[in-house]
């Protein structure tokens, strides 16, 4: 049902309807920051990729091909640019970065839960952050994928696409992140 809205949307867009490439933006925005979020865990920077995916989007979309998802190719455009970004940056050794943006919180909400108490919610707050921290530590062949696939909830077969790789690779690369997620949160959890 999705695919089919999008594909109308794509099209309506193709030919100027400003509101169709509006809906595709409401559809897609909030996906996009949150992987930009997490991949370079800087709010400033998740906005900047959201705004800078909707760009490539709208100057290229007549370079979409309606065979496959539009979903795959937007993550593949926001990907590619959170990837771009990593690769520019300078390694940073202060302590305070990874605080994030807000001390002690992050974007995400907290699962629901019927009996949430504050301790609850401060203990399942603090093991999200360390998962989080473990994530942001992962090497960005290793953390892109990670991110797609568990945050962002994309099969193998879809990451492959976004990432244009076969599937035994991104499975490799999911376990092998797994691995060192495991053995870096083994000793914390």
């Amino acid at each position: 049902m999705v695919e089919n809205l999008e594909g109308r949307l794509t099209k309506l867009a193709l030919k100027g309807d400003q509101r169709a490439f509006a809906e595709l933006v409401e559809l897609y925005k909030d996906k996009i920051y949150h992987l930009g979020y997490r991949m370079l865990n800087n709010r400033h920077e998740a906005e900047d990729i959201v705004q800078e995916t909707f760009l490539r989007v709208y100057r290229n979309l007549e370079r979409y091909d309606d065979n496959q998802k539009f979903s795959t190719w937007i993550y593949r455009i926001a990907t590619n640019l959170c990837i771009d970004r990593l690769r520019k940056r300078r390694p940073t050794y202060s302590l305070d970065a990874e605080l994030g943006d807000q001390e002690g919180t992050d974007g995400y909400s907290l699962i629901p839960s019927d009996n949430v108490t504050p301790e609850s919610e401060l203990l399942l707050s603090e093991t999200q952050r360390t998962i989080y921290e473990a994530i942001d530590e992962l090497p960005v062949k290793y953390r892109s994928v990670m991110i797609l696939r568990y945050l962002q909830d994309l099969s193998l077969q879809e990451i492959g696409d976004v990432l244009d790789m076969p599937v035994t690779t991104i499975k490799t690369r999911v376990h092998r992140g797994r691995e060192f997620l495991r053995k870096k949160l083994g000793p914390r959890l």
